[in-house]
């Protein structure tokens, strides 16, 4: 088990940073498809800014969770890819 992930398990004990972890899984989720999606095509970020007009410092940042990129920009990036963007609504499961 790595550091990171050893000290993560020891702070989701704590409920109050478990909540705040919860409430972001969807932006991490989001940052970990872009970034999957772009190194599945083989682009760099560079090439992905050339095709899409936006730029490698934003795509960087929105790679990193600092932006907060509107669904016209995703679909900007898709696009970049030969993709589309798919947003989708799902059920809440409650563990037990």
């Amino acid at each position: 088990m790595s550091d990171f992930r050893k000290f993560l398990d020891e702070q989701l004990e704590d409920p109050e940073f478990k909540a705040e972890w919860d409430a972001l899984q969807p932006e991490r989720a989001l940052v970990q498809a872009m970034i999957d999606a772009r190194k599945r095509t083989g682009m760099t970020q560079q090439q992905l800014a050339e095709k899409t007009g936006i730029s490698q410092s934003d795509i960087s940042k929105f790679e990193t969770g600092g932006g907060n990129p509107s669904i016209k920009t995703l679909q900007r990036l898709a696009a970049g890819m030969g993709m589309i963007l798919q947003v989708e609504f799902k059920p809440v499961t409650s563990a037990h």
